[in-house]
């Protein structure tokens, strides 16, 4: 089974302002596709110290899906915070991710995504929009499983 935080970074989410519908709708394709995972929600600022205690606190999970944050207005951090947090950088998930997005539109070239790696954690930033977050979320599904097995030590 599968462990899997879903975080979502938005001032506006997180002061309920709004009804976060992206991070919901990772969560609900992830449950409706078959594999087997527990899946969890929160909401953070747009605030270093609150993302990275977030990323922080849900180490324990195979996976940390980010949403929100990744883009290049001034208070678009969430990559940079993701950097500073992990280990290792897995670059070819954004950039796939990244190449994809580009195929629906050419808004993607401002995605600062990050994909990396704390401890045995895979931790990987999706834009904000329900759109985007869709694709990302289908594109990723696949390849779930075969990550976790890989960071464990398993055999391609």
């Amino acid at each position: 089974m599968l462990e899997i935080a879903v975080i979502t970074v938005s001032d506006r989410a997180y002061k309920g302002e709004y009804n976060d519908l992206s991070g919901p709708q990772i969560k609900q394709m992830i449950e409706e596709s078959g594999i087997e995972a527990e899946v969890s929600l929160s909401a953070v600022p747009d605030e270093r110290k609150a993302i990275e205690k977030a990323l922080m606190a849900n180490l324990d999970k195979d996976y940390i899906l980010t949403t929100g944050g990744t883009g290049i207005s001034p208070r678009d951090i969430t990559p940079d915070v993701t950097r500073d947090v992990c280990d290792k950088e897995v670059p070819g998930i954004s950039e796939y991710l990244r190449q994809e997005s580009l195929n629906e539109t050419k808004y993607a070239v401002f995605s600062r995504g990050f994909s990396g790696i704390k401890d045995k954690t895979i931790v990987i930033n999706f834009p904000g929009s329900v759109k985007a977050v869709t694709l990302c979320t289908r594109l990723l599904l696949p390849v779930l499983e075969h990550g976790k097995k890989m960071i464990l030590g398993g055999k391609h």
